[in-house]
């Protein structure tokens, strides 16, 4: 059966904006390649680590776009300690857009996807 896009809900609220970051971790943390970076490697502790996430997208979608600068530097301390390399955000990029396709349609949704590959672009960017 043909599901009309409409039935998804859009990025549009930080109700949905939460629950999306809550599937996406939930997924990055039970994938073999990108589980070891956030558990072993960066350590993150997730009750703190996501709220933050959760305002970051907030802010991003639904009004002010102003890049927080704090997390290229959060990033950079990241790849001293393990280098991160292309394949890891080509990953997580593709488990964001799939996580944002499974659950939420929209123009938010798709912006969402945009963001989200010049992110990935510009931090391999950087840390290349």
């Amino acid at each position: 059966m043909n599901h009309h896009p409409a039935r998804k809900p859009d990025l549009d609220s930080r109700e949905h904006i939460e629950a999306f970051v809550d599937h996406f971790y939930r997924r990055m943390l039970g994938d073999e390649q990108l589980a070891p970076i956030f558990i072993d490697v960066a350590r993150i502790e997730l009750d703190v680590h996501l709220p933050h996430i959760k305002d970051y997208w907030c802010k991003l979608l639904l009004g002010d776009t102003a890049y927080n600068r704090h997390t290229m530097n959060i990033h950079r301390q990241l790849h001293r300690k393990r280098a991160l390399v292309p394949e890891d955000f080509q990953r997580w990029l593709a488990l964001f857009t799939a996580t944002v396709d499974d659950y939420y349609a929209g123009e938010k949704a798709e912006r969402a996807k945009r963001v989200a590959t010049s992110i990935a672009g510009n931090m391999q960017h950087s840390l290349g």
